[in-house]
């Protein structure tokens, strides 16, 4: 069965707001925007790494917790975001995440996937779940790039304010 011309681009337009949720969501988390970013899950969402966070309350608490326990992000990168609408308001999605940090002042990187579900609730995208698993997280003196990735350099390149 061919799809219609309306049932194309309604999957086109989909797809293109997830796409855009993906990126607010990284915004939102780099700028320590906790109310954008619980904005981002339905009410009963949740995320789940390194604890697990339901609802709007517990979720905005986790995030800024992040802060509190002295990890600050300088940007939050996903990549090869893969989209599967399996009806008109339900979908998932699978990306890679690759994350410069400082954990308590020492330079890290952070590296793994997200996997999300998604469903469309009053015309707009939200996270029913999103979780995280790190394949990777360590100090940069283990290793990786010394040269290019620093607390200095990392924070030359933030454009807003301290994660607080």
């Amino acid at each position: 069965m061919t799809a219609t011309l309306e049932q194309r681009v309604a999957r086109l337009e989909a797809l293109e707001a997830i796409r855009e949720l993906d990126a607010r969501y990284c915004r939102a988390l780099d700028d320590g925007d906790w109310d954008t970013l619980v904005s981002l899950f339905t009410d009963d969402g949740e995320f789940v790494g390194l604890s697990r966070a339901s609802g709007h309350a517990e979720l905005r608490a986790f995030f800024a917790g992040l802060a509190g326990a002295g990890l600050t992000a300088f940007w939050h990168h996903v990549t090869n975001l893969e989209i599967d609408l399996d009806g008109p308001d339900t979908a998932r999605a699978r990306s890679f995440l690759w994350q410069p940090c400082v954990q308590d002042g020492e330079p890290h990187i952070a590296a793994g996937r997200y996997t999300d579900a998604l469903r469309r609730e009053d015309g707009n995208w939200r996270y029913v779940t999103k979780q995280v698993s790190f394949d990777y997280f360590v100090p940069l003196t283990d290793g990786w790039d010394h040269g290019r990735f620093t607390v200095t350099s990392a924070a030359a390149t933030y454009p807003g304010r301290p994660f607080a």
